[in-house]
């Protein structure tokens, strides 16, 4: 018997054998893919081949016509990246800026202020912070708008300076906000704790009656030898406010100067506004010192010729800021017809109401389009449903008054209901803070759209589907897209 060399042979096998093949059969990165590099070290794998770095998470918040979905972020993640399909594209361009927003909101009508000032303290105190907070759970209101003296939407009919039957008051001494002073004051304030940038618009929607030629809150006009000092009331409001800690950032002439039919209303011409503000109310503002912004027209959109002829008269100009408008009648691309004839002038939309016999679906998918992405892409720094709060029953309202205009919320004692006008606004007021810049983007078929960069950098795209089924897009920037869809009647918004 020949004798064989004596060895480890355990030894051998877990080196040469053993470890070796398993690392192969388990995948392991070992001896068996690995080459010598001649000097007693290894030679690393080849690098792997380089990975397309994918863009930012998108979050996507929607509203459904059925109500199933109410301001809801949507589930799961939307990353921009570059795989194709054949939907069409919404094109966002940031480097293509248009006007810078001021807010959106509501009117803070004196009926609401009483309804909201009625509530238990706990549950106001937490309607406000929802409404005007910046919490996770807020939906941050950022402009209001309220009426100097009474709108139909208070409890009675007044102004700051009202005098007995066939009394006057020409140097304005019986002047006084006592009427606000119960609700709408201490509620501004409140808010103003919450918000203290917010931006507020006062619009008259009468004179005191004795300043008027026909002696009543429903319908007339200014007598023109009251011409100065309407000026001067404008002027105390203004200062009055600011004393309570109020600021008044812009005030228009006259709620809805050609409908007279309101309680109250007055009815002002274009020449009658033009004249107003060229001899008397521009000059009183320059040398009291007043920096709030005087805004015309504030009425519908079937009348652009209106703010036209009175921007047209080369002194009332210098002391216009801009043009406000509703859409009860026309269409909103009158904004663009007076943008067009002066561009150097600013635009707004301040008042739309929905009503009692509005149904949900119908009123989302109109106001988003017209309102919200309508007035945005004509030009308006601001956009502002009508009343913020009314009761199950539409009150309060002067007689006379508004007997169906429906608020954002329904506060019933305590209670509060969120409608259609809450989620309207909510879809541009949560995620379009005042700063933010428009940009462009393109509208395809009937899915319509606002694009806007925020201060903070992130890019931000309201869009409602106004087609009758569900529509599938892209949403593309910088040359990367998310696809996405919206539901017959959805709106949805989205940030990144």
């Amino acid at each position: 018997m020949i004798m064989m060399p004596k060895f480890d042979l355990t030894r051998i096998s877990r080196r040469y054998f053993i470890y070796p093949v398993m690392c192969c059969i388990l995948g392991f990165n070992c001896l068996c893919n690995k080459k010598s590099d001649g000097g007693g070290g290894t030679t690393p794998p080849p690098n792997p081949p380089p990975v397309t770095p994918t863009g930012p998470d998108a979050e996507f918040w929607m509203t459904n016509g059925s109500g199933t979905s109410l301001l809801e972020k949507q589930s799961g993640t939307m990353t921009f990246g570059t795989t194709a399909n054949s939907y069409s594209f919404v094109d966002v361009d940031t480097t293509s800026t248009m006007q810078t927003i001021d807010g959106f909101g509501y009117t803070l009508t004196g009926g609401s202020a009483y309804l909201i000032n009625a509530m238990n303290t706990s549950e106001k105190n937490a309607l406000l912070n929802e409404l005007f907070g910046n919490g996770p759970n807020s939906i941050s209101v950022s402009y209001l708008r309220l009426s100097i003296g009474a709108s139909d939407l208070s409890q009675t009919v007044f102004s700051y300076d009202d005098m007995p039957a066939g009394q006057t008051d020409p140097t304005l001494a019986n002047f006084s906000l006592s009427k606000d002073t119960v609700d709408l004051i201490p509620v501004l304030k409140q808010i103003l704790t919450i918000n203290p940038s917010i931006k507020i618009m006062g619009s008259p929607w009468s004179a005191p009656v004795w300043m008027k030629d026909n002696g009543s809150s429903i319908g007339g006009s200014l007598q023109t030898q009251y011409y100065n000092v309407y000026a001067q009331y404008f002027v105390k409001y203004i200062q009055a406010m600011q004393a309570k800690g109020i600021t008044i950032d812009a005030i228009t002439i006259q709620n809805e100067p050609q409908h007279g039919g309101n309680n109250p209303s007055m009815v002002m011409s274009s020449a009658q506004q033009a004249d107003f503000i060229k001899n008397h109310l521009g000059p009183v503002f320059q040398s009291a010192g007043i920096t709030t912004k005087i805004v015309i027209w504030d009425h519908n959109c079937d009348n652009p010729s209106y703010p036209v002829n009175v921007l047209s008269d080369a002194g009332a100009r210098p002391y216009i800021n801009g043009s406000a408008f509703h859409l009860y009648n026309g269409d909103i691309s009158a904004l663009s017809t007076v943008h067009g004839a002066y561009p150097d002038k600013q635009l707004y939309f301040t008042e739309q109401w929905t009503g009692a016999n509005g149904s949900f679906s119908g009123d989302l998918r109109w106001h988003l389009k017209n309102v919200i992405i309508g007035s945005m892409r004509n030009w308006s720094r601001n956009a502002l449903e009508w009343n913020l709060a009314s009761d199950p029953s539409y009150n309060p309202h002067t007689p006379g008054g508004c007997t169906e205009c429906k608020g954002a919320v329904t506060i019933a004692g305590s209670n509060v209901v969120r409608n259609v006008g809450y989620y309207i606004i909510a879809h541009a007021s949560k995620f379009v803070p005042p700063g933010s810049v428009r940009v462009a983007s393109n509208n395809i078929g009937n899915l319509a759209n606002a694009a806007f960069l925020t201060p903070s950098g992130k890019k931000v795209v309201i869009v409602v589907n106004d087609e009758a089924s569900t529509v599938t897009f892209k949403i593309r920037h910088n040359g990367k897209w998310i696809t996405t869809s919206l539901g017959a009647g959805a709106a949805g918004t989205y940030v990144w």
